[in-house]
């Protein structure tokens, strides 16, 4: 592995993500002075686009990582997986950081962004989102402190939170359990609009259970790719596991998704050859059916190219779900109103923004901090 002072910061890939940075910062100055509507393509019958199908729904289910790797480690004490530990945590954290961002500058007066936490609307589905991303982004922001007390050599910080870490773990699995599945409750709201290729109460599990699927491959992802950005071999074992999890994870979501068609609209429904259907069926390929094929062979799990494939079609899949729940699934019935929806060349750029973000931020902590396990221990 890497020293520290062998990872070079600025390589022409880390330019590129801060030059894009630095274009986001300019479109969200453009949009905070001239608002949503010079800086976005939403409208009254499309208010939610592109930041809220990706940067939230996408960005929040990615960071599920978190919550399963920290529980497996703190709770379960599997200790095989504690060397991943503190870069799914971290990376958890820029994906709730930058969700609550994104949510920020889609409201239409950001100003107000603090209202939820004294203004309190336990009736409301939105304020349970809203309230569960400040406590779990302060609460992963808590998990990740022990690399910050290390680096600044903090011992009594430290020792505090090593030996309040399990139960704030606790908590973390809680909050974040209910935030992915509340985050599918939003759209209960929609009946008659979302479609019925989506629309079911069980919308709330199916969110979860995703976003198990795509929390793991996340984890799996980033060690391959930083394995080789920072010059350390991922340990195969805890690959090969993962990719297990993500094997049974992905099983249990294909039947439930059969069960919900076979229960709604039908089998049929799917291949109706509408617009709906069509990105249902890709949706399915993509984060199930690819997959499944793949992990189904004992080469693949033996493969670190071939689970990087599985890992990308996963996380690639549930992001075709979520903007398939956000915007294609109430396309037709929002579209009869004679309104329409592209995301703006603005909207592409923050969401690329934000992403390059997350890769530099997560660049910088693992050059500075003790993030990855030192291979000498």
């Amino acid at each position: 592995m890497k020293s520290h002072s062998e990872i070079k910061m600025w390589t022409p890939s880390t330019v590129l993500f801060v030059l894009l940075i630095a274009l986001g910062g300019i479109v969200i100055a453009y949009r905070l002075l001239y608002g949503l509507g010079a800086a976005t393509n939403l409208n009254d019958r499309f208010p939610w686009g592109l930041w809220i199908g990706i940067d939230v729904l996408g960005g929040v289910a990615m960071a599920a990582g978190g919550f399963l790797i920290a529980g497996a480690v703190y709770i379960l004490n599997w200790k095989k997986y504690k060397p991943i530990v503190r870069p799914a945590i971290l990376n958890a954290f820029f994906g709730y950081a930058l969700a609550a961002t994104a949510i920020m500058f889609d409201i239409g007066l950001p100003h107000r962004i603090w209202h939820p936490v004294v203004m309190w609307q336990i009736g409301s589905v939105m304020w349970v989102v809203a309230i569960h991303v400040v406590l779990y982004t302060t609460t992963l922001a808590t998990e990740s402190s022990p690399m910050v007390f290390e680096k600044f050599k903090m011992r009594g910080a430290l020792r505090a939170v090593e030996k309040i870490m399990v139960p704030i773990v606790l908590f973390g699995i809680l909050l974040s359990v209910l935030h992915q599945s509340s985050l599918g409750a939003v759209y209960l709201i929609t009946p008659g609009k979302l479609s019925h290729l989506w629309y079911n109460s069980s919308l709330p599990t199916l969110f979860l259970i995703s976003a198990i699927m795509m929390g793991l491959s996340m984890v799996s992802l980033e060690s391959i790719i930083s394995g080789r950005a920072f010059g350390h071999a991922p340990d195969k074992d805890i690959l090969s596991g993962l990719a297990r999890g993500v094997l049974i994870t992905t099983v249990v979501y294909l039947l439930a998704k059969i069960s919900f068609l076979a229960t709604g609209p039908g089998i049929g429904a799917a291949f109706a050859g509408t617009m709906e259907a069509n990105m249902y069926l890709l949706e399915m390929a993509v984060s199930v059916l690819l997959p499944l094929a793949l992990l189904a062979m004992k080469s693949t799990l033996e493969s670190e190219s071939r689970l990087l494939l599985v890992n990308i079609l996963v996380v690639v899949g549930v992001l075709i779900n979520r903007m398939n729940v956000s915007i294609f699934g109430v396309y037709r019935d929002q579209a009869a109103t004679g309104m329409s929806y592209f995301p703006s060349f603005m909207e592409f750029i923050v969401t690329l923004s934000f992403i390059s973000m997350a890769v530099v931020g997560f660049k910088i902590s693992v050059k500075y901090f003790r993030v990855l396990p030192d291979p000498k221990a």
